[in-house]
């Protein structure tokens, strides 16, 4: 297997890793701020009123994208592992 298809694969497999995790880590973080402008606003400094929100958001987050996010990684499986028979040596 030569070196530019393994950079290919690893830049595709870092590249739906982003795919996956960013829109989570995004809303996740824009909850946190969110919630710190609620703290400040009001000034409260409870930590569960930042977490649980927070929490709450990441996890309605990945039952929507569920499913999508199993579709992402499974093409990616099935691509890399298709690809196996054509860069062999043997």
């Amino acid at each position: 297997m030569s070196d530019i298809v393994i950079f290919e694969v690893l830049n595709r497999a870092i590249w739906v890793a982003t795919e996956i995790g960013a829109p989570v880590l995004l809303l996740g973080g824009g909850v946190g701020l969110l919630m710190a402008l609620v703290q400040a606003a009001t000034q409260l400094s409870e930590p569960a009123l930042t977490f649980i929100p927070k929490l709450g958001a990441i996890m309605l987050a990945l039952v929507v994208m569920g499913p999508w996010a199993v579709n992402k990684m499974t093409g990616f499986y099935i691509d890399t592992y298709q690809m196996i028979g054509t860069v062999s040596n043997r």
